[in-house]
């Protein structure tokens, strides 16, 4: 049993990932106390530094998805005023939220991740950007999937069947971020492995869980409300993939956890392609969901990990960074 501490949880925030935070912050007080540590609430917003200085605690668990939880702006905060951390540091959130220094990282690196461009909002208003979409159709190829170049849970994710609907899906990319992605849609499998941080005396290696495949059951996307309404995706882990799939979808998540540099969690989101089966990285979430329908609690349950020792391995890795 590891000692108890005084924990902060941060969750909730001001972005759009607001009420899944809040959840997955509830979860995780809940186990906290159960291991019992003494929990402190903290709901991310301007008096954040005030409540972390007024309250002293050992350590912030990071619930805080989206803007300012994942892009190292608490983690900043939290290194400003020496106060211990669960997840990656600043500089692997910086680079696995900005979705296009992550894809041009793995494209360096061999990585395999969907065809892609992206395009400014200033460059279409003041370079004439519009007209190169023609030539990302042409070299890309039809469907794209449309995406905010920051964000998580498929918000903003715009789907065009066609060159008409493309205008469309960029217009409510760009609503979301000034910068957004076209990338080639791979019609498949979606496929997601977390990866944790090994115990001390565990190997060096970061330990990739059980593939989990989220199947959802209405739209042909897996899309914001199907990933957080229960009963809207059926979630099967282990996936039900040949042994070398699996074998190669884990390595490619601790790759892609090591090139980018993150720390204590992550979770790595990919597709099996349904005609090729080549498996393509699509993102990298460095605070994944702890809801009761995320993904990384479905996996650590899959690996015999019960949610209270995942939560406690989580803590435990603030201090092994």
């Amino acid at each position: 049993m590891s000692p108890r501490r005084r924990v902060a949880v941060l969750k909730g925030g001001r972005s759009l990932e607001r009420s899944v935070s809040l959840r997955s912050g509830a979860q995780v007080q809940d186990a906290l106390a159960g291991l019992g540590h003494e929990v402190i609430a903290i709901d991310v917003g301007e008096t954040f530094v005030a409540d972390l200085l007024e309250h002293g605690p050992e350590v912030a668990f990071v619930a805080l998805h989206g803007r300012e939880g994942e892009d190292g702006t608490v983690q900043g905060l939290l290194e400003a005023v020496s106060i211990p951390y669960t997840g990656s540091g600043q500089a692997a959130c910086m680079r696995a939220t900005d979705k296009l220094l992550a894809k041009l990282l793995m494209r360096e690196a061999g990585i395999p991740t969907p065809p892609f461009h992206a395009l400014r909002e200033d460059s279409i208003k003041e370079l004439g950007g519009a007209a190169a979409v023609e030539r990302i159709q042409q070299d890309i190829g039809l469907p794209l999937v449309v995406k905010p170049a920051h964000g998580g849970s498929a918000l903003g994710v715009k789907f065009a069947r066609d060159a008409q609907e493309l205008p469309k899906a960029m217009v409510g990319a760009f609503s979301y971020d000034r910068t957004i992605l076209l990338e080639r849609y791979v019609r498949g499998r979606d496929l997601a492995v977390s990866v944790l941080e090994r115990p001390p005396g565990g190997g060096g290696t970061p330990l990739a869980l059980p593939v989990v495949e989220a199947v959802p059951r209405e739209e042909e996307f897996y899309d914001y409300e199907s990933r957080y309404e229960i009963g809207m995706t059926t979630f099967v882990c282990p996936a039900e993939l040949p042994g070398e799939t699996t074998e190669r979808a884990q390595e490619l998540a601790v790759e892609v956890y090591e090139l980018l540099g993150c720390h204590g969690l992550a979770r790595v989101d990919l597709m099996l392609e349904r005609d090729t089966e080549t498996l393509w990285v699509l993102e990298t979430n460095v605070v994944p969901g702890m809801t009761e329908t995320s993904l990384l609690p479905q996996a650590a349950d899959a690996a015999g990990i019960g949610f209270e020792e995942l939560v406690e391995r989580i803590l435990a890795s603030a201090w092994s960074r």
